[in-house]
């Protein structure tokens, strides 16, 4: 068993937060591929086609949005389900190489909507009845939930399509909108769009252990749990003793992370950057180094929705968004406390290159601070 939190080094919160900003990339802005970026991310929360970009904006020195949209046409970043069973950009060779590991995921979350929505299904004989359907040509899940309603008028439609989205291996389509999907995009078949077999079956995640904690950690056993949709996780841990290293938060919780990661201390400066919605960094955290208990509520929104965020000295401090009108586009900040004097340069800087990047065709550009 690794060694317990009362005998590991505390680590403050500002110096948890700051190990994980850099391996985030987000204490500067890296050298680096969008690919490299994708994959060093394990991928990057895409239930919305705008937030991926804005991510990588924010970390990636230089982005254009050309470059990705240039991978998603090449194939060689997909948009799929993958993990918490939600749309996801990742590298191809990620996307194959990690179905079997994320595999429970999604058949657990199919079977709590059978469950809560009363159904039973065949769940291989609708995969083989969809399969087809998709070969002749991509569709969209409307199409597919009326072309299995057809074949079970008696069954429920909609759970017979969320059985499809976690039972086969599917990507979306990509297209020449502005973020390189429209609002109800077309799926296809994973193989062979990617001109490869998709092996589904349950694999161990001890490798994706790994990679998370080089991406995110140091991290609790919850914390990977909620980031990667994966329960039972602990027994992995114990079996990668070896090749890790134990600390514990104020609280005393145990932290895991990897031998060599970069720890660059609490006094590391940590610029300001605007945050996508369902960040990678904020979405999925079990802790509070990122976002304080008070502000949670301003972050997490129902509908499971988490809002785009501002993080101000390492944490998040405001949310944002941004309206256009045909006379122009406006940044609002909706901070939670005042923004300091020193800081105020900093924001109109950052939100003056962010409304230069989403909404470069906009004939005027303006920040609002909300409450200012």
């Amino acid at each position: 068993m690794p060694k317990k939190a009362s005998n590991a080094p505390v680590l403050s919160r500002r110096a948890v937060g700051r190990a994980t900003l850099a391996r985030q990339m987000l204490l500067a802005r890296e050298k680096t591929s969008s690919l490299d970026a994708i994959e060093r991310l394990i991928g990057v929360q895409a239930q919305l086609p705008r937030p991926p970009f804005v991510g990588l904006w924010s970390r990636v020195e230089g982005f254009r949005r050309e470059e990705l949209a240039e991978l998603l046409r090449r194939r060689e970043v997909v948009r799929a389900t993958s993990l918490r069973t939600t749309l996801h950009l990742m590298s191809a060779r990620d996307y194959v190489a990690l179905r079997g590991v994320l595999a429970p995921v999604l058949a657990r979350a199919l079977a709590s909507i059978t469950k809560a929505r009363g159904a039973t299904l065949d769940v291989d004989q609708l995969v083989a009845e969809a399969r087809p359907f998709f070969a002749a040509q991509p569709r969209d899940f409307e199409a597919v939930r009326a072309h299995l309603a057809a074949l079970h008028p008696d069954a429920d439609d909609r759970a017979m399509g969320y059985a499809i989205r976690t039972s086969l291996p599917l990507v979306q389509v990509p297209t020449d909108d502005a973020w390189s999907f429209p609002a109800q995009a077309d799926f296809a078949l994973a193989d062979a769009w990617l001109g490869t077999t998709i092996d589904a079956r349950e694999t161990a995640p001890d490798a994706l252990v790994r990679r998370y904690l080089a991406a995110y950690g140091p991290a609790s056993v919850a914390d990977a749990q909620a980031w990667t949709g994966l329960g039972g996780l602990r027994p992995t841990f114990d079996a990668m003793q070896d090749e890790l290293r134990v600390f514990a938060d104020e609280r005393g919780r145990e932290l895991f992370d990897l031998e060599g990661a970069p720890h660059p201390g609490e006094d590391a400066s940590a610029p300001l950057r605007f945050l996508p919605e369902w960040d990678g960094a904020i979405v999925a955290r079990a802790d509070e180094r990122f976002v304080a208990a008070e502000h949670r509520q301003h972050v997490f929104l129902s509908a499971l929705r988490v809002a785009p965020t501002v993080l101000i000295d390492g944490t998040v401090a405001a949310t944002w968004k941004i309206d256009r009108k045909k006379t122009g586009a406006t940044l609002t900040v909706t901070p939670f406390d005042t923004i300091a004097k020193k800081v105020r340069a900093e924001l109109e800087q950052e939100a003056d290159a962010l409304l230069a990047f989403h909404e470069p065709d906009a004939p005027k550009r303006a920040l609002k601070i909300a409450g200012a």
